[in-house]
C-alpha cells in the first residue's frame, strides 16, 4: 500500500516514445483485499500478481480493455498498483492515433483502459519488468517526488472493499480520472 502514493509523479515510459507522469493509483493488497484478483489466490490469469515485484501485471477488463499494474511486494504475496492515469508527456501524436474519439489531451490516458490503450499496453506484455531498460515500458524517476499531499479516496468500479481509501492521486491535476 506504501507503494501506491510513492509511484505518483514517476515517469511511465514506452520504448517507442511514448511517456507520462503517474498522477492516479490504486492499491490492491493480494488475500487481505476482497477486491484483488490475487484475493482467492493465484490463477492463470492472476500468476504475474505472485511474481517479484517491479513486474507490469495486465489484464483484459470487461472484456473489451486491457488494464496495467505494477506488482510491488514480495513474491507469492499477491500485491499490485493500478495504474490509474497518467499526464501525457511525449509521443502525443502516436497516443492520438491509438485513442482517436479522445477530443482533449486530458482524456488521452485518464483512466487505467485509456491509458494502456493509449500507450498500447496489452495482454503481451504481462509480466514485463517494469524496472529493466530492456523492456517495453518502465517504471522511471526524473527527480519529482512523490507529492506531499496526494489525495487519498475510496477507489472506482468495485463493489467489494469499495469504502477503503487506497487511491492516490495528484491533487488538482486535470488528467486524474475522477476528483
Amino acid at each position: 500500500m506504501e507503494v501506491a502514493p510513492d509511484l505518483l509523479n514517476k515517469i511511465l515510459l514506452g520504448v517507442d516514445g511514448r511517456a507520462g507522469r503517474i498522477v492516479e493509483t490504486e492499491a490492491y493488497r493480494g488475500a487481505c483485499d476482497a477486491a484483488a484478483h490475487s484475493f482467492r489466490g493465484r490463477t492463470a490469469r492472476n500468476a504475474t500478481m505472485f511474481g517479484p515485484p517491479g513486474h507490469l501485471y495486465v489484464y483484459f477488463s470487461y472484456g473489451m480493455h486491457w488494464c496495467g499494474n505494477a506488482v510491488c511486494s514480495s513474491e507469492g504475496d499477491g500485491s499490485a498498483v493500478l495504474l490509474r492515469a497518467i499526464e501525457p508527456l511525449a509521443g502525443l501524436a502516436r497516443m492520438r492515433a491509438a485513442r482517436p474519439r479522445a477530443a482533449r489531451e486530458r482524456d488521452l490516458c485518464s483512466g487505467p483502459a485509456r491509458l494502456c490503450q493509449a500507450l498500447g499496453i496489452d495482454g503481451s506484455h504481462d509480466g514485463i519488468d517494469l524496472v529493466s531498460r530492456r523492456a517495453a515500458f518502465m517504471i522511471a524517476d526524473d527527480g519529482m517526488p512523490p507529492p506531499a499531499d496526494p489525495v487519498a479516496a475510496p477507489r472506482i468500479g468495485i463493489t467489494r472493499a469499495a469504502d477503503r481509501p487506497w487511491r492516490w492521486y495528484v491533487r488538482g491535476n486535470v488528467h486524474v480520472s475522477r476528483r
